[in-house]
């Protein structure tokens, strides 16, 4: 996945906002909280962060090419990071950013969800 199909497709889900924050990762929020984060590696590929189900999270850490995430999953969130195209098809890998937008945006408040236009 290129970083403009990577930032498309998370414009593409409801209420998201763009920030560049932490260096040049390209990070995505619903209500304010991180749902999904990209870095270009030092080989010209991404590296693509998103949140999990506990269950998604012990199977995918598992697999080639994904891993628990960096700082996020040292702190017992439940976060995976995608780090070559082979471990995952990008149909996959959109899929996984939607449900990381979903369960996101199910922690928020239902105020903020009605505010949003998400309940």
């Amino acid at each position: 996945m290129s970083p403009e199909t990577y930032n498309a497709f998370c414009a593409s889900l409801p209420a998201s906002a763009h920030v560049a924050q932490w260096g040049a990762a390209d990070v995505w929020k619903v209500g304010g909280k991180v749902f999904a984060i990209a870095r270009a590696q030092e080989d010209g590929e991404m590296a693509v962060s998103f949140k999990c189900s506990p269950l998604a999270f012990d199977i995918l850490k598992e697999q080639p090419g994904l891993r628990p995430a960096p700082y996020l999953a040292s702190r017992g969130m439940k976060w995976i990071q995608w780090l070559a195209p082979e471990s995952m098809p990008d149909d996959a890998l959109r899929d996984y950013l939607r449900e990381s937008h979903r369960l996101v945006a199910a922690g928020l408040t239902r105020r903020l969800r009605l505010e949003l236009g998400l309940a």
